[in-house]
C-alpha cells in the first residue's frame, strides 16, 4: 500500500487573495479561509500537512486535523521543496494541493494512474494539483506556465506523467470572475 499525504500550502488569511482585495471583493479573509476548510476537509481521508509561515495559520491547521510543516521559506517552490525533501521518508507520494479550489470534493479519493500527475487551472497552465513521488531530485515551478514545467520535469526524470484539464479542481479563486458558480457551503 502506497504512504501517501496531502500537502496544502496556505497563506495568512489577511493577506492572501490579492488580486481580489485590490477588485474591492468583501469579506476577502473569510473567504479565503472558507476555501481552505473546504480544501482541508476534502482530502481525507489521506493525512493533510499544512505549509505555514504563520502561528496564525498554523493553529487554524491544527484545529482543522492537519500536521504543520513550518515552511519559513520565501516563496511557495522553497516551501513545497522543502517539504519534499523532509518527508519523503514518511511518505511514497506527495499530493500538493492549493488551498483555494472552488470545488475541491473527492481529493482524499484521487487514485492517480501515473507517476505524476498534474490537474491544470482552468486556463491550463497552473497547476492546482500535483502528485508526485517523493525520493526523487523532482524541482517544483510554481508560478507562470507551471504545468508545463512540472510536465517538463517528470520528462526529465523519466517519469510517466499525465495532465489532466477537465477536472473540477481546475477552478481556483484568485480573481473576482473565478468566484461563480461557488458552492455556498462546504
Amino acid at each position: 500500500m502506497t504512504r501517501d499525504a496531502f500537502i496544502v500550502p496556505l497563506k495568512r488569511f489577511d493577506i492572501a487573495k490579492d488580486r481580489l482585495r485590490s477588485a474591492g471583493t468583501t469579506d476577502v479573509t473569510a473567504l479565503a479561509e472558507e476555501l481552505a476548510l473546504g480544501v482541508l476537509r476534502s482530502c481525507a481521508p489521506r493525512p493533510v500537512i499544512v505549509l505555514s509561515e504563520s502561528d496564525e495559520i498554523s493553529a487554524f491547521a491544527r484545529q482543522n486535523y492537519a500536521e504543520v510543516w513550518f515552511s519559513g521559506a520565501e516563496d511557495l517552490n522553497q516551501a513545497v521543496q522543502g517539504a519534499y525533501e523532509g518527508l519523503r521518508e514518511r511518505f511514497d507520494r506527495l499530493f500538493i494541493a492549493h488551498g483555494d479550489l472552488r470545488i475541491p470534493y473527492g481529493l482524499g479519493q484521487f487514485e492517480p494512474d501515473s507517476q505524476v500527475t498534474i490537474v491544470t487551472d482552468h486556463h491550463q497552465q497552473g497547476t492546482n494539483v500535483l502528485v508526485v513521488p517523493t525520493g526523487l531530485a523532482f524541482r517544483f515551478a510554481y508560478g507562470a506556465d507551471s504545468a508545463r514545467r512540472h510536465q517538463q520535469e517528470a520528462e526529465r526524470l523519466g517519469l510517466t506523467c499525465r495532465l489532466v484539464t477537465d477536472s473540477p479542481w481546475r477552478f481556483d479563486v484568485d480573481e473576482p470572475g473565478d468566484l461563480e458558480s461557488r458552492p455556498h457551503s462546504i
